[in-house]
């Protein structure tokens, strides 16, 4: 099948599994998110600031590996969307924090996107650099190369598993901060299998995705450490 109707079909089936976990956590196993205003606007920052980042980041890292052409990248989105809402919320004046659901579905979509870049192949340029290790994956052109597609998706499938089993135990740390501590993973790992992917440096050994992965870490450790604490039961409310 051609790469980029795989690569279209999962990231809509991504968008659906986020989606379908928004649904789980707040429908079926009823976790009190903290209680926030959201609407349409609120949503389409979301999507701008996603869509804005995934071209432009995926662009600039194939031009910075001498790739000429137009990429997207999950990351970007990532990076985007999170701009973007902080920029919304500082306009609409919105002070509460409004990420706490969003936690499962980030976890899910990355994990199941990821899994489409990896049966795109090498159009996708996702892949990882030669390696010798027995599961090293040939996408067609005779080198085995790291899947890190598939490392990604299984951290982030990991994160989900742990992350659901603190939310049905009723954490209150994890559900009120369950996205920064998601994208403080996300941006963990991520810098991780950076070093196994052969993209162009721009400082140092690190490439752009190495810096955007220390951006998103960094933003979630500083909106963890500087998150207010809950005074109240009164303080919540039943999504």
């Amino acid at each position: 099948m051609n790469s980029v109707l795989v690569h279209g079909a999962f990231d809509l089936l991504a968008w659906a599994s986020a989606a379908a976990a928004a649904l789980w956590l707040t429908r079926i196993e009823k976790v009190a998110f903290p209680a926030v205003t959201t609407d349409l606007s609120y949503i389409a920052a979301i999507v701008f600031g996603a869509g804005v980042g995934a071209y432009l980041f995926g662009t600039a890292n194939m031009w910075l590996s001498g790739v000429p052409g137009v990429g997207r990248s999950i990351e970007g989105a990532v990076a985007g969307g999170i701009v973007a809402v902080e920029l919304y919320k500082r306009a609409a004046g919105i002070r509460t924090r409004t990420g706490a659901r969003f936690a499962l579905p980030l976890a899910v979509g990355v994990a199941v996107g990821r899994i489409g870049c990896y049966l795109a192949g090498l159009d996708d340029f996702t892949y990882g650099i030669p390696t010798e290790l027995p599961w090293g994956h040939d996408f067609g052109d005779g080198i085995a190369r790291h899947p890190v597609q598939l490392y990604e998706a299984a951290a982030m499938a990991g994160f989900a598993v742990v992350y659901i089993a603190a939310v049905r135990l009723r954490d209150p740390f994890v559900i009120d901060n369950g996205f920064y501590l998601a994208a403080g993973f996300y941006g963990a790992q991520r810098f991780g299998w950076e070093f196994v992917k052969p993209y162009g440096a721009v400082l140092g050994p690190f490439t752009l995705f190495h810096l955007l992965s220390f951006a998103i870490l960094a933003y979630a450790v500083l909106m963890i450490a500087t998150a207010p604490q809950r005074s109240s039961a009164h303080d919540r409310a039943v999504a």
